[in-house]
């Protein structure tokens, strides 16, 4: 039976040769070990003796989340982290088999983009999340409120004036500070409680959740870098049923930490792969996810940049996801 590949090795990754070397021993891996998606790849002809290819590599509907136990590995894991989802939704589970994982690859993937985490004081605006159990958004940013070592970071729920009141306080101090918050709750801040923190990354992690009125990022952003006086709007990109974090650092241009790539899907055939440029589904693949499926297609429409960027452009209608429904019991 073949092992697990080295965890290790997937964080010290170096270049696309390497990427695809290991992302096809992962497939290897999670195929004999995932019940779930060996029974996807079957149905789509694709298994360890037909890929030779990252491109031949079969993505995961991000749905059966919601169906299904979709594990590589036996008996119980650590901890199960869900969304928090829509009225009418039913949530995605995301069984984790070793939390040290999921830790390590959002500090290290922290860390790529913004360098030493002690340097920073966390602000989390996390209304919502915090009022369940099973976030893993809340999980990853308790966690670098506490190994970044400063005692002055922290969540903020509902008490937004003591947040601006802070914000300011440490903004004068000329210390480095992180806001991270759920767009809903940065525009109840902006609206009611402007501060001028030009040297603050504020960093906005998508969704409004039936709060307010959706807005387009562009005029979301526009409000916040008012309110704030910030030059840009930093942004980050994950979700439950991933291990990793793309980041934003303004425009909406995520990329992503070494480990994790992003492949567009034909808008009207999930099985083929776009060109740079044109938009389609965003696939992920995320190598850190290695107990559960590193394969993912989200729901989310986008486009790439150069050297693997890429860009969120919305959701896809799901009408539009008829060629990804080979469901399975």
């Amino acid at each position: 039976m073949q092992s697990t590949p080295d965890v290790n090795k997937i964080f010290s990754i170096s270049g696309n040769d390497a990427f695809d070397k290991l992302a096809l021993e992962v497939f290897s891996y999670q195929f004999n070990h995932n019940q779930i998606y060996r029974s996807f790849c079957n149905a789509l002809k694709k298994t360890p003796k037909t890929v030779a290819t990252v491109g031949q590599i079969p993505f995961l509907p991000i749905s059966f989340f919601q169906s299904h136990r979709v594990v590589a590995f036996e008996g119980e894991g650590q901890t199960t982290f869900t969304s928090s989802g829509t009225t009418g939704t039913v949530p995605s589970s995301h069984y984790v088999y070793d939390l040290s994982v999921y830790e390590k690859s959002f500090m290290l993937g922290f860390e790529y983009f913004y360098e030493n985490l002690s340097q920073y004081i966390f602000l989390a605006l996390l209304p919502g999340y915090m009022q369940r159990s099973g976030s893993s958004l809340v999980f990853m940013v308790n966690s670098l409120i506490q190994k970044s070592g400063n005692t002055q970071g922290g969540f903020y729920l509902q008490d937004l004036e003591m947040l601006a009141s802070t914000l300011e306080r440490l903004h004068k101090s000329a210390k480095k500070v992180v806001l991270i918050g759920v767009s809903f709750a940065l525009l109840d801040l902006a609206e009611n409680f402007p501060v001028k923190i030009p040297n603050t990354i504020i960093m906005e992690t998508g969704g409004m959740k039936g709060k307010r009125k959706e807005l387009i990022r562009e005029e979301l952003h526009q409000i916040i870098k008012q309110a704030f006086g910030v030059k840009v709007v930093h942004s980050e990109y994950g979700m439950t049923e991933l291990l990793s974090q793309a980041y934003s650092k303004g425009n909406g241009i995520f990329e992503c930490p070494p480990w994790m790539k992003v492949v567009i899907s034909d808008a009207t055939d999930p099985l083929s792969i776009s060109p740079p440029g044109k938009s389609g589904g965003i696939n992920i693949i995320d190598l850190a996810n290695i107990h559960s499926c590193s394969f993912i297609a989200t729901q989310d429409l986008g486009r790439l940049h150069p050297h693997g960027k890429f860009e969120v452009l919305g959701r896809f209608d799901h009408s539009n996801l008829r060629g990804c429904n080979l469901m399975i019991d």
